[in-house]
């Protein structure tokens, strides 16, 4: 890399599972683009999620910091402006920030330290997705997920999502195009967040058929509802099971819906890049998720679990050529999209000192150039289908799920990579599970946890109701461009206008 500060792009999608990304994209997807992306791409094949749900994964994804720092412990709660995020690092060391697309910021702040957005969000920016403890068992029609996605997976060439993400793309391409113009000096991060590959599992022809033939569409082994461990059932009862008869073909029918969206969504990334080389520029790439999705592995779908599918997010960084570069490389150290935000920071320049007090993560900037990292994954979840906050470690080979509503799990990894044997009441494995335990308690106080998430969802209960009696006005960002200031205006000179506003010039 230059000595200046290096442009920052980051290409955020929803919902994809790391599984599918043991070292790249699997070689059956369909994924030119980020199988190109990989080749050149730091691949950090054991990543987590630091929450499995969109807006806690996201605020800490983009923070540094877990759940119960940030107080974002659903898809309701609000993420408050005095967290620093990785846009406020860099807009403060001089960098034009910009988002195109999905973050799912709840509250009146919809920036977060980015300079602009581009595009509204796909999902409201209100308390009215607020669990509530108080009642346990208690379904939410309206909003809570249920299988519909899965008997409802097939083919459309428009949707609410596909509008969306054509937008994002759109959005992200033409700001490309604008940065390239050199009419801004500064160093830029951009960040294009799709909502694909989450469900509803409906995707465009031409991508439902790259999958005719596909082999993993063949159902994953389930697990009976009687079989499962408290939680599952809990999301299964969330997700409102018994209203459905998921059959096998639903099943391989989801599963390809689900392939051929991230097919879609490749194809815009490819778009993307494809600007991003057009205009000659260079920047660090960062290609990541917000959480992973179950497919139907052990009978469950969708995330809010710490199970592999669901915790587990495909993360890339590709640096441009030069001394400061990262060597290409698959790295198996468990990390955690909490370590992106002081990634970003170390890459750009930045003081860790500045950055490290507001953070659970670290840098991968050492472990990708040799070093060797000893910390544990932490993740936090709060949000539908949990009764108490529930949190996960993972150590090595060893993962450990504790709630205090449940009783524990401990898994080996190495040896049982699909997690299908808990340890925790295996007196073989119980000085692994004493110190994990020792870890989690060590780390949380999870009665202060469990009373601070009550506390908030009873507040914006009785926010959320009184703000929707009389005027509501609503917190959804609403992108303005001026039109006075596109295109050709009278105040400007045509000429000059024309020149500055062509690259490159002089060809």
């Amino acid at each position: 890399m230059t000595e200046t500060r290096p442009n920052i792009l980051i290409l955020m999608v929803d919902q994809l599972t790391g599984t599918l990304f043991p070292d790249g994209p699997e070689p059956w997807l369909h994924a030119p683009n980020l199988r190109r992306l990989a080749e050149r791409s730091v691949r950090f094949s054991t990543a987590y999620t630091a929450s499995p749900l969109c807006a806690p994964g996201r605020a800490s994804f983009m923070s540094g910091q877990l759940p119960h720092r940030t107080r974002v412990y659903d898809n309701a709660a609000e993420f408050a402006s005095d967290i620093p995020t990785f846009a406020h690092h860099l807009r403060r060391a001089g960098y034009r920030t910009a988002l195109s697309g999905k973050m799912h910021f709840v509250g009146p702040d919809q920036l977060h330290g980015f300079e602009e957005r581009l595009t509204t969000d796909i999902y409201p920016a209100d308390f009215g997705w607020t669990p509530d403890y108080r009642k346990l068992g208690e379904r939410i029609d309206w909003w809570y997920h249920n299988l519909g996605s899965v008997t409802g997976a097939g083919v459309a060439e428009i949707t609410n999502q596909l509008e969306y993400d054509d937008e994002v793309c759109f959005q992200a391409v033409q700001k490309i195009y604008d940065l390239s113009r050199g009419a801004d000096p500064r160093p830029w991060a951009l960040c294009a967040s799709f909502t694909h590959p989450h469900d509803p599992f409906v995707a465009r022809r031409r991508y439902w058929d790259l999958y005719k033939d596909c082999a993993e569409l063949e159902p994953p082994a389930a697990i009976a509802y009687a079989d499962m461990d408290p939680h599952s059932r809990r999301l299964m009862d969330a997700c409102n099971w018994r209203d459905f008869d998921v059959t096998p073909d639903h099943v391989r029918r989801a599963r390809r819906g689900y392939f051929a969206n991230i097919s879609y969504v490749d194809d815009r990334i490819g778009e993307i890049l494809g600007v991003l080389e057009a205009t000659r520029q260079d920047a660090v790439i960062v290609f990541v998720s917000d959480h992973g999705e179950m497919l139907g592995r052990r009978g469950l779908w969708f995330k809010m679990n710490f199970f592999e599918g669901s915790a587990r997010v495909p993360l890339m960084i590709a640096t441009p050529d030069g001394p400061g570069a990262l060597p290409p490389g698959r790295i198996a150290t468990p990390v955690s999209t909490l370590d992106v935000t002081p990634t970003l920071c170390d890459l750009a320049g930045i003081s860790m000192a500045d950055v490290a007090p507001w953070t659970d993560g670290e840098s991968l900037v050492p472990l990708a150039r040799g070093a060797k990292r000893e910390a544990p994954v932490l993740m936090e979840y709060a949000a539908e289908g949990s009764v108490a906050p529930m949190v996960a470690i993972r150590d090595g080979r060893w993962k450990l799920i504790h709630c205090p509503a449940d009783p524990d799990m401990l898994f080996d990894l190495d040896a049982d990579p699909d997690e299908r044997v808990d340890l925790a009441g295996d007196a073989a494995h119980a000085e692994a599970l004493a110190r994990l335990r020792a870890m989690a308690e060590a780390r949380w106080d999870i009665p202060r946890f469990d009373a601070e998430v009550r506390q908030s969802q009873a507040r914006r209960w009785v926010v959320y109701e009184a703000l929707r009696n009389g005027h509501y006005f609503p917190w959804d960002f609403q992108p303005l461009r001026a039109a006075s200031e596109r295109y050709m205006r009278n105040h400007m000179n045509l000429d000059t206008l024309e020149e500055a506003k062509r690259f490159p010039r002089g060809e």
